[in-house]
């Protein structure tokens, strides 16, 4: 008898919902613009049942605002919002990475190792969507060790928020190379075991990304 194999299966709403996410996140679909429902409908040849489901799980990551009558548009947040999306981010990351750093194992560096290798591929490739939720797999391979599973929760709802502005940061502002050093730096600090040094490195990573990203975004909305 053939041995049974696990097969993942996506339901129509997930593909629509991984579709929509990558188009977000691309920037294709703009901050503040209308989703509508019939058209999203049309355009995937579906019934408008699967479109207003993966909306929904949209809406609940804070990429779109869900509205049952009309559709949906793309968060568009302040700039308050996105400093205090980048100021979240480096409250939970520096806590993390500083209780991970000593229980670090081979298996975790091989990891941060193998998706800074796909990373670097992305940034060749022009896949600009891919760049924000590599760049918090890295981020979440880096903390993987501390096993603090209500903060690394929390930290992936922030990381969601932030993908995209990460995504527009490396493409807009041609950052693809300051970030895969900042990140190889951040894994040979851990690899070194130097705690302190590290901590330093991942908050003036994080706030130069935030500070940049506020200033592009700053401009582009004039």
């Amino acid at each position: 008898m053939a041995q049974k194999r696990a097969v993942v299966r996506q339901s129509l709403p997930d593909v629509i919902a991984a579709d929509l996410r990558q188009r977000i996140l691309s920037g294709d679909l703009a901050e503040g613009e209308l989703i509508r429902q019939e058209l999203l409908a049309e355009e995937y040849d579906v019934s408008r049942m699967p479109i207003r489901e993966a909306l929904k799980r949209l809406d609940a990551e804070g990429l779109v605002v869900f509205t049952n009558n009309r559709g949906a548009t793309v968060t568009k947040h302040s700039l308050d919002e996105i400093a205090e999306i980048f100021d979240v981010r480096m409250m939970l990351e520096v806590d993390l990475f500083t209780r991970a750093i000593p229980l670090m194992q081979d298996e975790h560096f091989q990891l941060c190792e193998r998706i800074l290798k796909e990373m670097e591929v992305s940034y060749q490739s022009g896949d600009v969507a891919a760049w924000g939720p590599l760049n918090a797999a890295f981020h979440g391979a880096l903390y993987a060790a501390a096993d603090r599973k209500l903060t690394t929760n929390l930290l992936e709802r922030a990381s969601l928020q932030s993908n995209r502005y990460v995504s527009m940061h490396i493409d807009q502002l041609n950052k693809s190379k300051s970030a895969q050093q900042d990140h190889s730096d951040l894994l040979a600090l851990a690899r070194q075991g130097n705690v302190q040094s590290a901590a330093d490195k991942l908050r003036s990573h994080i706030e130069n990304t935030k500070l940049q990203v506020l200033e592009w975004i700053t401009a582009a909305r004039r």
